[in-house]
């Protein structure tokens, strides 16, 4: 589905009414400034759930840095490192 274009000045004259509309709809927006793309609008749980999506890609991505630069670990020495924090 594409996203719903909205003009700079429908936010400017009815920022309620869309937001609104973006709380219940739950779908991505975008903001034209004199018919050209300007800037995305999102719900601030649709935001977060892509916030959360980045950091675990960010996380495998690093972790396959690690294991290509030869930074690992044996299971035995996690597994040791993890029972000393335990009260």
């Amino acid at each position: 589905m594409l996203p719903r274009l909205v003009p700079i000045t429908d936010m400017k004259r009815q920022p309620g009414k869309i937001l609104g509309e973006l709380r219940q709809d739950r779908e991505l927006m975008v903001i034209t400034e004199h018919g050209k793309a300007a800037g995305v609008l999102m719900d601030v749980a649709s935001y977060e759930t892509l916030a959360r999506r980045a950091m675990i890609l960010e996380g495998l991505s690093e972790g396959e840095r690690d294991l290509a630069g030869g930074r690992v670990h044996a299971w035995d020495e996690i597994k040791a490192d993890l029972a000393s924090w335990r009260l």
